[in-house]
């Protein structure tokens, strides 16, 4: 019969399932279990050759089983799990949130045992692996029973995201919430709570739903809320989701739209401005339709309409503060207050200056004083002047330029009624073509000014509350009509050019500047006589039948004048000293002599 040492001697394969070993203990066992056999020594090592043989058969690779923690280094935690030798784990498996171990000696863990034997003799364990697959099996069951597993969100991947639940599952596009969400950005670094859908252990592939939870529970939170919505009711929500338009507010189960015009009294450019996704929020049912559990919300009907009483807090001529929020082609918009604004028209920024757009006088953002010009309550609109809050210089104009006053200014612009002139900054003038010249007849005021000459000119009159300021160039030169008419009466023989013919008359030139009229009536009629044909830009004596100085007008007479000859020549007839038998025509054949 075999003793201790030849059994301690007998070498044997490690592995359970190898045919050497069977055989080999089979014989080792009947050896020392043989009724031959009374050593005690013999039969106590073929008992415990026996456990060992039995706890070494009930562990297989692949399997989690539980081991106790011998030791710990600085590099690994040695477990033993009944097997023939120690399993050395690394420590990073054990390590908490503040990388401290978080088992010591004597503690029983769970771990997986991966091979019998190492190269070193140890058997191969994992303590990650065994978590793992624990995790699978709770996946598995939770799959079964339809139980509710919470995940973090780790990662947007192809199709929807990749989700933490203990192992990496993965969270369809499609089945993340009731409606289509268009950033799963935002999601990253969320926990949600999710059905498994599918799973499949083996290609380590886990579906999950959040939708078809959520679902199931709006069913009975929205049984709930139809019972209690009525419109006009104030509820609790959540935004659930922000579009450019609006936000969608989850009431519990029936989600409604709250609408960016019902969100504040004030300007909302964005609805971001003012709620974020999961925000709750107090709101007030505008509407419902239970037909197609359509349901409009509002935000800003909770509090008080600032317009309700605008009139009493912003009275007109008072003066109110407020900052620039908007500028636009043809005024800057003041937010007085949250929900009321005024308008600063472009034509009320300046009193001198014309803006061509606001930004040449405000900006954004910045903080204005203006004078309330104008309230309407029902237009919800305020207008405010930004000019009124300073002195007008059209006021003052007077005192500085009375009027005959001698100025003088830059021609900054020609039209063709006339020649603005920049008296000061933001001061214009306008002389008029009428008065540019006494005695030219213009055309256009180019004849006589350019834009950008430097010209001296005469106040004539000054309308503050219109802002027009009148100018006159020759009324600084002699006025050469009243010289006229102050050195000729009616009856003067004056000579003339004639400068144009017209079917009404004809237009003399006196003088420089000076013009009379011959009517067709006035024109030579003499019997008898030789007539005078007026031709232009031909000299002819003419008498002048009347004077206009108010009108500036002055007639002339080619028959007045041969009517003046004629008489002269009968006089002359009547007093001639001769016979008596001359006849009239002999003496005018002799005068034409």
């Amino acid at each position: 019969m075999a003793n201790l040492e030849d059994i301690e001697k007998t070498e044997l394969p490690v592995h359970d399932e190898h045919p050497r070993w069977k055989a080999a203990a089979s014989r080792v066992i009947r050896r020392l279990t043989s009724p031959e056999d009374d050593d005690p020594e013999t039969s106590e090592y073929a008992r415990l050759l026996e456990q060992y043989d039995t706890n070494f058969r009930s562990i297989a690779e692949g399997e989690v089983v539980k081991g106790t923690v011998l030791r710990v280094t600085s590099a690994s935690v040695v477990v033993d799990v009944g097997f023939k030798s120690e399993g050395m784990i690394p420590v990073s498996e054990f390590l908490d949130e503040q990388g401290e171990c978080s088992v010591q000696p004597g503690d029983v863990v769970d771990v997986l045992l991966e091979r019998t034997e190492d190269r070193d003799g140890h058997v191969v364990l994992s303590r990650e692996k065994a978590e793992k697959m624990k995790i699978w099996d709770e996946v598995e069951k939770a799959f079964t029973d339809k139980k509710v597993v919470i995940g973090r969100v780790i990662e947007r991947i192809k199709g929807g995201l990749a989700v933490d639940i203990g192992v990496r599952a993965f969270l369809p596009g499609s089945q993340i919430d009731v409606r289509p969400v268009r950033n799963l950005d935002a999601l990253k670094g969320q926990e949600l709570r999710m059905r498994v859908i599918k799973v499949n252990k083996k290609r380590g592939n886990i579906v999950l739903s959040r939708k078809v939870l959520l679902e199931e529970e709006n069913a009975e939170k929205k049984k709930h809320t139809l019972d209690t919505l009525a419109e006009g009711k104030i509820m609790r929500g959540v935004v659930k989701n922000i579009t450019d338009y609006g936000a969608f507010i989850d009431l519990g189960g029936i989600d409604g739209l709250l609408h960016i015009t019902d969100m504040s009294w004030g300007r909302v450019s964005h609805p971001s401005e003012l709620f974020k996704v999961n925000d709750e929020v107090d709101v007030i049912v505008l509407k419902y339709d239970p037909a197609t559990e359509r349901v409009s919300l509002g935000h800003k009907q909770l509090t008080p309409d600032p317009w309700s009483d605008v009139v009493e807090r912003y009275p007109v001529t008072a003066k109110v503060r407020g900052k620039v929020v908007s500028l636009t082609d043809y005024g800057a918009f003041i937010e007085l207050e949250p929900g009321v604004e005024g308008l600063i028209h472009v034509s009320e920024m300046s009193w001198s200056k014309r803006v061509k757009h606001p930004s040449k006088v405000l900006e954004a953002a910045q903080e204005v004083e203006a004078m309330v010009l104008g309230v309407d309550p029902t237009a919800r609109r305020i207008s405010l002047g930004l000019k009124q809050v300073a002195t007008n210089p059209w006021e003052e104009l007077g005192d500085r330029y009375p009027v005959g006053t001698r100025i003088q200014g830059r021609v900054r612009n020609l039209t063709e009624f006339g020649a603005f002139v920049e008296v000061e900054d933001g001061i214009d003038g306008l002389i008029h073509i009428s008065d540019m010249s006494w005695s030219k007849r213009l055309k256009h005021p180019s004849e006589m000014l350019k834009k950008g000459d430097k010209v001296d000119a005469m106040v004539l009159n000054i309308d503050a509350d219109n802002q027009r300021l009148s100018l006159g160039l020759k009324q600084l030169a002699t006025d050469v009509w009243d010289e006229f008419f102050s050195h000729h009466n009616v009856g003067d023989v004056v000579e003339g050019k004639v400068v144009r013919m017209t079917n009404f008359g004809a237009f003399v030139e006196l003088a420089d500047g000076i013009e009379g009229l011959v009517h067709v009536s006035e024109f030579d009629d003499a019997q008898g006589v030789e007539k005078v044909e007026l031709e232009p830009e031909k000299a002819y004596q003419f008498k002048v039948i009347k004077l206009s100085p108010a009108e500036r007008k002055i007639g002339l007479s080619v028959r007045a004048l041969k009517s003046d000859e004629y008489r002269a020549d009968w006089d002359s007839y009547a007093s001639d000293s001769g016979t008596g038998s001359a006849t009239l025509g002999d003496h005018f054949r002799q005068h034409n002599q």
